[in-house]
């Protein structure tokens, strides 16, 4: 049974006043459900305030744009308050509380991407908020909240009712709110626009990976992640995950083509991917994509926290490790075209810069 691969836009989920909240449907995108992989977006308003909530994924969020505030409380700990602006990475372990609150004119938008493995649909977050009329304490009686809280029935029912918005709630513009401190920041996330380069290739693009060295609180999340910033007309190497882990892409900016090889030497995807595109390339298919001439910037997941990919094409492929006899007999050629193929690409990896 062949699977769609083509990529998809997310679609809203609820919302108000204060922004909304988008997942990508495994039934629309069906290799969600496949690699137990979920997807999701939350775009805040100014004044805009996700409630504090909790999930059945451990996931990676990633602000697409704007900055704003997050609060993160991990299972048994005190509350870190983050300033968080364009291009920060968050991991999220299991277990962990949070809520987002955008103070700014401009909209904060963040992706999540995580593991569904152990969640209650597969390819789906599924979010238990603490307020609200869908809230946890919702369900259960005033007697077990009163005598949970050790509070009067009266304050229980007015604690538990009175916010009425689900998810999301625009606050009013004079309500304080937790200053972010800067000591909290470390550790919790890591800025892909502003860490070191991984790979930086003159006219092809770079790379900056997020992996248990510089963050090792995705060791929890057990998913690794990069941000791949390719430069005009530029393409990056048809490679592969040689370690059985699923690849999982949002376009941040820009456009371009993308092509994707299966068993069987199988083309089977061939699509041009653009802004806010999500698609996910299956375990050991090969993917290489070329960028539109303005460029194209992307943020993906691997499902493991220490990705190692294969490239196949370049200097670091496995074709400059073949001896020239091997391959002169895998494409039965004569020497004269194994030379001149092994004489191409000594210099450039991974990103390929257009051609002249």
């Amino acid at each position: 049974m062949e699977i769609d691969l083509s990529p998809k836009l997310a679609k809203k989920v609820y919302g108000g006043d204060g922004g909304a909240y988008y997942a990508w449907c495994p039934n629309e995108l069906p290799m969600l459900r496949e690699g137990n992989i979920g997807a999701a977006k939350l775009a805040l308003e100014k004044n805009g305030f996700a409630l504090p909530r909790y999930s059945d994924s451990a996931k990676v969020a990633y602000v697409l744009q704007g900055s704003g505030v997050a609060g993160i409380i991990l299972p048994e700990k005190e509350e870190k308050v983050l300033a968080i602006k364009k291009g920060d990475a968050i991991a999220l372990p299991f277990g962990v509380t949070t809520w987002w609150y955008n103070k700014e004119d401009t909209e904060l938008a963040i992706l999540f991407l995580g593991d569904t493995s152990k969640a209650h649909k597969a390819g789906s977050f599924t979010d238990f908020f603490l307020t609200g009329p869908n809230g946890i304490f919702t369900g259960f009686s005033t007697e077990f909240v009163s005598r949970a809280w050790d509070l009067d029935e009266a304050t229980v029912k007015t604690l538990v009712g009175s916010q009425s918005s689900k998810g999301i709630v625009k606050l009013a513009p004079n309500t304080k709110m937790p200053e972010p401190k800067k000591e909290h920041y470390t550790g919790m996330a890591l800025n892909c626009e502003e860490a070191p380069l991984d790979v930086d290739i003159k006219g092809g693009g770079k790379v900056v990976v997020l992996n248990t060295k510089n963050l090792p609180l995705v060791g929890e999340v057990g998913l690794g992640a990069d941000l791949v910033r390719l430069n005009g007309g530029a393409m990056c190497s048809p490679g592969f995950s040689c370690d059985s882990a699923l690849q999982v892409t949002y376009i941040v900016r820009g456009s371009g083509r993308a092509q994707v090889v299966g068993v069987d030497g199988k083309r089977v995807l061939e699509t041009t991917v653009k802004a806010g595109n999500l698609f996910i390339v299956p375990r050991f298919f090969v993917v290489s994509k070329i960028s539109d001439p303005d460029g194209m910037d992307w943020f993906s997941i691997i499902t493991t926290p220490n990705p190692i990919f294969t490239h196949l094409a370049g200097r670091t492929s496995v074709w400059k490790a073949l001896s020239p006899e091997v391959l002169q007999a895998s494409f039965n050629v004569p020497a004269d075209a194994e030379a001149k193929f092994s004489s191409k690409r000594k210099a450039e990896e991974i990103f390929f810069p257009p051609p002249n």
